[in-house]
C-alpha cells in the first residue's frame, strides 16, 4: 500500500559564514544541500526519493537567519518532534531545526508567505572586535565619531511604500520585478551597536544590504537625507552606495496567515537582544513610518 505524501515545514536557524548562501551551488557548500542531506540522512533509507526543499527566502553568502521556513514532501511518516530531534543529529553546528509542523497541501514557504523582515547589527568602532567576527557588520569610526542618527531615520522615511527598488538591487538579482513594499523602518541606536530593522512583502537580491550602505552613507555626512528619493527616481544601481557587508544581516521572521498556524521564530542568546527583535515584531501590521530610538 502507498503511503501518501506528508508536507512537513520546518523553522531553521543558521550561522551564514560557514556556507556560500542557500541554494545549491555546484562544488560549494550551501545552506540548502546540507538540510536536505541531512533529512535524508534521518529517513535513513536508501531507496527514499531524493529530498527536495522550497524555502521562504534564499539568503545570500555570510547571511545568518533567525527565523527561515522550509518545507518538504515524504512518505515518511514520523512525530513531528522526532523529525526536529533527528534532522538536527545530521547538521553540523552552525545549522539547527528549532520546529517542526505537519501542513496542508496548499502552504508553500515561498509563496504563502506576504511579508519577511531583516535585522542588522552594526558595530561602529576604531577597532574591530574579534569574538564577534562575521557575527556584526562592523563601520571604523574614530574616538568620539558618531553616526548622524536623525538623519538616517529621516531617510528611511522615504523608503516606506511601495517604490522601483531598482537602485537598491544587484546585478544578480532574478526577481520579475524590482517593485516591493517596504512596511516599516526602525533605527535603535544602542551605541556602539546600531540595530536596523526592515519589514517589507518582499526584497530584491542584495536589497537590504544596499539599503542599509546608502543609510550609512547619509549617517556620515556624505549626502543629505532627501538624496534618497532621487536614488529611487534615478532607477539605477550605479548612483546608490556600495553594498555593505552581509555579515551582520539576519533573516528575523517570515510571516504567514494565521490559517497556517506556522510557529514564531526563537530569537532569544542571539548577537540581536530578542527583547529589540519581539518588540519590532510586535508591531507588524500595515504601514509604520520609519523611527529612531534611543
Amino acid at each position: 500500500m502507498t503511503v501518501p505524501k506528508q508536507k512537513i515545514a520546518l523553522g531553521l536557524q543558521y550561522d551564514g559564514a560557514h556556507f556560500f548562501g542557500w541554494q545549491t551551488q555546484p562544488d560549494q557548500s550551501t545552506v540548502q544541500d546540507c538540510v536536505q542531506k541531512a533529512i535524508w540522512d534521518f529517513i535513513g533509507d536508501p531507496l527514499a526519493p531524493i529530498i527536495r526543499i522550497t524555502t521562504a527566502g534564499r539568503t545570500d553568502t555570510g547571511v545568518h537567519a533567525l527565523g527561515q521556513v522550509v518545507h518538504f514532501e515524504t512518505n515518511t511518516t514520523r512525530p513531528m518532534w522526532s523529525w526536529v530531534r533527528g534532522i538536527n543529529n545530521f547538521l553540523p553546528r552552525s545549522v539547527v531545526v528549532t520546529w517542526a509542523k505537519d501542513v496542508g497541501a496548499d502552504f508553500d514557504a515561498r509563496f504563502s508567505a506576504f511579508e519577511r523582515t531583516y535585522a542588522y547589527c552594526l558595530l561602529c568602532s576604531p577597532v574591530r572586535v574579534p569574538l564577534l567576527d562575521q557575527k556584526v557588520g562592523y563601520l571604523m569610526m574614530p574616538p568620539g565619531a558618531l553616526l548622524r542618527i536623525d538623519a538616517m531615520q529621516e531617510a528611511a522615511t522615504y523608503l516606506i511604500g511601495e517604490h522601483d527598488f531598482t537602485c537598491f538591487r544587484s546585478a544578480q538579482c532574478q526577481s520579475k520585478t524590482p517593485m516591493k513594499t517596504i512596511y516599516q523602518i526602525e533605527i535603535v541606536n544602542h551605541f556602539p551597536k546600531i540595530y536596523f530593522f526592515i519589514r517589507a512583502n518582499a526584497f530584491l537580491h542584495h536589497m537590504v544590504r544596499n539599503l542599509i550602505g546608502t543609510l550609512l552613507h547619509i549617517g556620515q555626512k556624505k549626502a543629505d537625507p532627501i538624496w534618497v528619493k532621487s536614488l529611487l527616481e534615478g532607477r539605477s544601481r550605479a548612483l546608490a552606495p556600495p553594498t555593505f557587508s552581509a555579515d551582520g544581516l539576519y533573516l528575523a521572521r517570515v510571516a504567514y496567515p494565521d490559517s497556517f498556524q506556522i510557529p514564531e521564530p526563537f530569537l532569544e542568546h542571539g548577537v540581536i537582544p530578542g527583547s529589540l527583535l519581539k518588540s519590532f515584531l510586535s508591531m507588524s501590521g500595515s504601514f509604520s513610518s520609519s523611527k529612531v530610538v534611543n
